[in-house]
């Protein structure tokens, strides 16, 4: 093997650098990134049975809407009125363990979810939740 350039391979190399031609990066990665169509709701305030009920009326709603991510914010409990409850942990907000309980024991509901996660902190971190709900195939 030479170690000598041909004038070609010069002559293609100076075209090169020259050129304003842009190539691509192989190294980088391109990810698909999902849209969603976001809905969210809040239940500070709500009593467990209340935000049950709105809860599944909410999910069922957006399925038929289409809409793919919910953002559900339940709150840390910290206002809560557990305190006066002398059965129930001060350090246990209602809300936002039973709600998600709820969710995971009805199966009308969990036929139509794909995932329940935590928030992140933009979303209102531990005081709230995502559903990401199946695509509705049904024609409107």
């Amino acid at each position: 093997m030479s170690n000598d350039i041909s004038e070609k391979d010069k002559n293609d190399w100076e075209n090169f650098i020259s050129s304003d031609e842009k190539l691509p990066n192989k190294d980088s990665k391109l990810t698909k990134q999902k849209s969603f169509k976001v809905k969210s709701i809040d239940l500070h305030g709500y009593t467990l049975e209340e935000a049950n009920e709105t809860i599944e009326k909410f999910i069922h709603q957006s399925f038929r809407e289409k809409i793919n991510k919910l953002i559900v914010v339940t709150g840390k409990g910290l206002h809560s009125q557990n305190e006066k409850d002398p059965y129930v942990s001060k350090n246990l907000s209602i809300l936002k363990y039973s709600v998600p309980e709820f969710i995971e024991n009805n199966k009308g509901l969990m036929h139509i979810i794909n995932e329940i996660k935590d928030a992140s902190i933009e979303d209102g971190g531990s005081g709230s939740f995502y559903i990401f709900l199946k695509k509705n195939k049904s024609i409107k």
